[in-house]
């Protein structure tokens, strides 16, 4: 083999290692697995199909005002044996013959006052799959967001957890190599060993709750979880359209799907006294028909019929038993009930409003605590460990102010997604959440790999 031939391959080898480490190092974007999620959970594919079946109530409470078409058609072959009698003699006729009846019927409602409440009824069936819908769409992505940002956690804790576990291993060792030199106190050893145990436990324990929320994730998502794009390091406050809590329920009152799809109900309740006590009234309808026949009954034999009507029909009920002012009774209880679910649900979406809106104010200041926390906790972390060169701290001190260092910087990255969490969560309860505001949110992740400093 020639040496060109040499060069080239090496470089198409060293092209497709470079791809193979670039393909298996990208992360996952927040809308790219957003989209899997969109095309793959199950609950929300269950909830289009509920919304393509509803779709349809409009349709069929509309019929009952169209008109009705119908057709029908009988042929027969007959045998028939006539006796005829008179003033003669009684005499026998045999009838061998073919009849036929073709009718085609149009009733159209005139006055139908069942048929308008199953229209309106079924419109607002039709709103209120449609209202339900919008609301598994909105918790599709709520409940997206909450794994994501859950998986992300974990994985920082593991990050923070090994990270750790290398600062304490390192301590560890130089204490080992000072008892060595008959420098270090046995004590100082002891202590970074038990350290370095607990942590290792500590960091088995992320792990799985990694491996936890990655699997939580990727059932919602139809597809493995790998890498997902870190939170960035500077985190800045939330566009929201209004900090005031009446903006915000005025928002909710109009928007929320819980509210309207209670609403919905309402109306249906309603609409279903009404059906019912339609059974009291009567109902007016136009019939036409054109039928055709021939030979039809044995006073008909050998004649051809064809008839043209046109008419009205009036039916007026009378008495049924009492089913009507039953099913009425029943049916205006359902509608009281059905006010009191609405108002119930109002209160419980105002209630879950105010506690969102709360979070989301609390929760900025919480991040801007703990960065205060995390900044403080470093230069413990700096100046325990020149006091501990100057004799003043002992080794526990160190392994305690690191320990405090990595426990406020997982107590800043919770935050952080809880503010977030948060904000989705108002704009969920407002009813005005949508893929907009997760776009909003993925600004605030990176695919760069997760940076955690010793110190």
């Amino acid at each position: 083999m020639s040496r060109k031939t040499t060069l080239s391959v090496f470089k198409i080898s060293f092209i497709l290692v470079l791809f193979l480490h670039t393909w298996q190092a990208s992360a996952m974007t927040l809308m790219e697995a957003y989209e899997a999620a969109l095309a793959n959970d199950s609950v929300y594919r269950s909830a289009q199909h509920e919304n393509e079946a509803g779709q349809q109530y409009k349709v069929i409470g509309r019929a009952n005002l169209l008109p009705n078409i119908s057709a029908s058609y009988a042929y027969s072959r007959n045998n028939s044996e006539i006796e005829i009698s008179g003033a003669g003699p009684t005499r026998s006729e045999n009838r061998n013959y073919n009849s036929k009846n073709a009718i085609i019927q149009l009733r159209q409602p005139i006055i139908n006052m069942e048929g308008w409440a199953r229209f309106h009824q079924g419109n607002a069936q039709t709103n209120l799959s449609a209202m339900r819908f919008e609301g598994q769409r909105q918790e599709l992505i709520s409940r997206f967001f909450v794994l994501f940002s859950s998986a992300n956690y974990a994985k920082d804790v593991v990050a923070f957890s090994e990270v750790e576990k290398d600062s304490i291993k390192k301590q560890e060792e130089a204490n080992k190599l000072m008892s060595q030199r008959g420098e270090g106190t046995k004590t100082a050893l002891i202590e970074s060993q038990a350290k370095l145990s607990l942590t290792e436990a500590q960091l088995i324990e992320a792990q799985q709750g990694l491996a936890d929320a990655q699997n939580a994730l990727a059932m919602m998502m139809g597809k493995e979880v790998t890498t997902l794009d870190r939170l960035v390091d500077t985190f800045e406050v939330l566009p929201v359209e209004s900090e005031d809590f009446l903006t915000w329920t005025t928002v909710a009152l109009k928007n929320n799907p819980d509210i309207l799809t209670q609403q919905q109900n309402v109306e249906i309740a309603k609409q279903e006294v009404k059906r019912n006590r339609a059974g009291h009234m009567p109902r007016l309808d136009v019939l036409a028909s054109v039928s055709k026949s021939a030979s039809d009954t044995t006073s008909t034999f050998n004649q051809n019929i064809n008839t043209n009507s046109i008419g009205l029909q009036l039916n007026i009920p009378l008495y049924s038993g009492g089913s009507v002012d039953a099913l009425t009774v029943q049916a205006e209880a359902n509608y009281k009930k059905a006010q009191d679910d609405l108002e119930s649900k109002t209160n419980e979406v105002l209630l879950e409003l105010r506690k969102q809106h709360t979070a989301l104010k609390t929760g900025l200041l919480k991040v801007e605590a703990l960065k205060q926390s995390v900044a403080s906790s470093d230069l413990l972390v700096a100046a325990t460990k020149k006091s501990l060169m100057g004799g003043v701290r002992t080794n526990l001190d160190v392994l305690d102010a690191r320990n405090q260092l990595y426990g406020a910087k997982r107590d800043l990255a919770l935050a952080k997604y809880n503010y977030m969490v948060s904000y989705i969560n108002l704009k969920k309860s407002a009813g005005v959440l949508s893929v907009a505001d997760l776009e909003k949110l993925s600004i605030y992740f990176v695919s760069e790999t997760v940076g955690v400093s010793n110190d």
